[in-house]
C-alpha cells in the first residue's frame, strides 16, 4: 500500500509550485521589460563565469544549472551566435567541447544580475525578515 501525503503536505506542495511559478514569471517579467534575455542565459553565463578559464563540458553545465534545461545544446548554439560564449575542443577527449563565457557574455551577465537581483529582493527580501528567509533556505535545501 503506497502512503498519501497528509494535508499539510499537499498545502505545502502547492504553495511550493505556486510560489516558484509566480517567483519565476515576475523575474521574466522584469527581464523582458529591460530588454535582457531570459533567465536560462543568466544562468548558463553565471556558471560558466565561475568556472572560469577552464570552462565546463555541458554534461557539467546541465548538472549545475539551476532550471530544468531540457535542449542545452541549442541554447547553447544561440549563446554562441550571439558572442556570449566559445566552443573549445576538449583536450583530453577530442570528441568532446569545452564551453566558456566571454567578455561580452560577462558583461551581460553583470547587466542582468542588475535587473534579477532587484528582482529577488522584491520577491523574497522585501517579504521576509532576514531570519525567516534562512528558515526558508534550510526548509527548502531539506527538500533537496
Amino acid at each position: 500500500m503506497t502512503k498519501r501525503p497528509n494535508e499539510a503536505t499537499t498545502c505545502a506542495w502547492i504553495s511550493l509550485m505556486r510560489t516558484q511559478r509566480l517567483a519565476l514569471s515576475r523575474v521574466e517579467a522584469r527581464l523582458k521589460e529591460a530588454k535582457l534575455p531570459p533567465l536560462s542565459w543568466y544562468d548558463v553565463l553565471w556558471e560558466l563565469e565561475k568556472a572560469g578559464d577552464q570552462g565546463l563540458r555541458p554534461y557539467e553545465l546541465e548538472k549545475a544549472l539551476l532550471f530544468a534545461q531540457y535542449n542545452l545544446s541549442r541554447l547553447a548554439e544561440r549563446l554562441a551566435a550571439a558572442g556570449l560564449i566559445d566552443r573549445h575542443e576538449c583536450s583530453h577527449d577530442r570528441r568532446g567541447q569545452v564551453l566558456k563565457i566571454t567578455a561580452r557574455g560577462r558583461a551581460l551577465r553583470r547587466d542582468t544580475w542588475a535587473v534579477y537581483a532587484q528582482a529577488i529582493e522584491d520577491a523574497v527580501g522585501a517579504r521576509l525578515s532576514t531570519e525567516e528567509a534562512e528558515t526558508l533556505a534550510v526548509l527548502l535545501k531539506k527538500l533537496q
